[in-house]
């Protein structure tokens, strides 16, 4: 476990906690439901809150408190440094540009897929989606694509990690489901999905590799159900999106 090696900093892991704590549903949260949320107690949470204060991350207004501009920072050193994010967007552009839709890079960190590119269109579902955003693995096109192609310790880690919550009315519900569909992702290529992780949500991803033919993000495009089936967009968009993966693939030395 990480908090039993003796070069894992507790205070480090703590203030992230508490960043990571303000969300969508509760962007400026008090102290008390801070501390519940990370289990930590009132003094700690105050202690790390008045040094990412002091640090410019957070704000207080009265009791509350929420994030600043700043913390946006450290997603954007993530893009400066990562090839990947810019060799990545002229192919999303052209992908949305063919499929009239949005369409987004996506890379897998532990469970969940997080947004790492997007070129969005207009027409959006409810779901907020913005770089940064997480979505679980086991619901998504995405996570799926990114699962298929991964070694078996990992797919094992995310399953034993994993809930199965059911988000919508097709969301998979047990690991043999979830490893069934990624036999078939594996076998044609992509991922589709459809009312998993949002009732009439659809999405189609595919494998983006490295120079080692390392699975190392997917390319995906969305749409929902009043604009298409899910096999009018499978017929309509599938090629694009893995056109794309095998160009971004290409730009990041793979010669498949």
């Amino acid at each position: 476990m990480p908090n039993e090696d003796r070069d894992f900093i507790q205070s480090i892991e703590r203030g992230f906690a508490v960043l990571l704590a303000f969300d969508e549903q509760d962007p400026t949260p008090s102290l008390a439901e801070l501390a519940a949320k990370t289990d930590l107690s009132r003094p700690a949470v105050r202690r790390i809150l008045l040094t990412l204060q002091k640090l410019g991350y957070v704000a207080a207004n009265g009791t509350r408190w929420s994030l600043t501009p700043r913390v946006l920072s450290i997603g954007q050193h993530y893009s400066a440094s990562h090839a990947l994010v810019e060799s990545a967007m002229p192919r999303l552009v052209q992908l949305s540009e063919r499929t009239g839709e949005s369409a987004s890079l996506g890379v897998l960190d532990g469970g969940d897929v997080v947004y790492a590119a997007r070129v969005p269109v207009r027409r959006i579902m409810s779901i907020n989606v913005s770089v940064g955003t997480r979505v679980p693995a086991y619901a998504t096109s995405m996570g799926r694509a990114l699962l298929a192609w991964a070694p078996d310790e990992t797919v094992d880690r995310v399953i034993a990690t994993t809930r199965f919550d059911k988000l919508a009315p097709a969301t998979l519900g047990t690991p043999d489901e979830l490893r069934a569909e990624l036999a078939r992702v594996l076998d044609q290529g992509y991922a589709l999905t459809a009312a998993e992780l949002e009732e009439g949500l659809i999405s189609i991803a595919a494998p983006v590799r490295d120079a080692a033919g390392t699975v190392v993000a997917v390319t995906a495009c969305s749409t929902s159900s009043g604009r298409h089936t899910p096999e009018q967009f499978r017929d309509a968009a599938a090629q694009h999106v893995v056109a794309a993966a095998d160009a971004l693939s290409a730009d990041l030395g793979h010669r498949g």
